[in-house]
């Protein structure tokens, strides 16, 4: 017997104010006290919409609450947030997070690996850059753009390339960011992160087609054959 999917009902307010709470009070003794409220307001609701997106986008990976602190001078156990991701190629994903501060949606590539960040510049340098400058001019203006990118031209490019700017880039990520609001305790914030998922779908595919996986899949039988199936 297939499993229901539990319908989403949105993030309460009170989702909002664990996470005010937790910013005051990042301690294990404090969780302890209250995981089970972290697994009522946050996991739960963020595993319910997860689920009603997981037939159109894929399958989705909710990140662990903890904090891996352990070469970090901020040794406070707890994320201040709850985010979850479907990979759609290595470092290329859609993205969803909640906080005190509200909701995000995004997706792009939020890490270079391996070859990626080579086979991004040729593509952007080559005819597919169009592609990427038209896609990325056609987002709508609640979406912020974050290619963390270098301070001078990458080695091996001009200055005066007219794509410069994509060149410099060393991600590309596009989020939406919006503020803790009472209609996000309602289906319209799954409406909200599926309407972005879907803006956002042209440059997840692209990024996916031409930065693509970490390693070269020629390198690896297994992987080159499912590609040519």
């Amino acid at each position: 017997m297939t499993k229901a999917i539990a319908a989403f009902t949105g993030f309460p307010a009170e989702t909002f104010e664990f996470y005010e709470q937790l910013g005051a009070n990042n301690t294990k003794a404090w969780w302890t006290l209250h995981k089970a409220d972290y697994e009522r307001l946050v996991r739960t609701p963020m595993l319910d919409l997860l689920s009603e997106l997981t037939e159109e986008f894929g399958d989705p990976h909710l990140y662990r609450p903890y904090r891996d602190a352990r070469f970090s001078k901020d040794k406070t156990p707890l994320k201040d947030h709850q985010g979850a991701v479907v990979q759609i190629e290595d470092a290329v994903a859609y993205y969803v997070q909640v906080s005190a501060n509200g909701l995000i949606a995004g997706a792009g590539w939020y890490s270079p690996q391996g070859e990626q960040l080579r086979r991004y510049r040729d593509a952007v340098d080559g005819p597919n850059g169009a592609v990427l400058e038209q896609i990325l001019e056609g987002l709508p203006a609640r979406f912020e753009i974050d290619g963390r990118p270098l301070a001078t031209k990458p080695r091996g490019y001009d200055a005066d390339n007219p794509r410069i700017v994509l060149l410099r880039n060393r991600m590309l990520v596009a989020s939406s960011t919006y503020a803790a609001a009472p209609w996000m305790g309602t289906r319209k914030a799954l409406k909200t992160v599926r309407a972005d998922w879907q803006t956002l779908q042209p440059l997840a595919e692209w990024l996916a087609d031409h930065v693509g996986p970490a390693d070269d899949p020629a390198a690896d039988p297994a992987r080159s054959a499912n590609a040519q199936a």
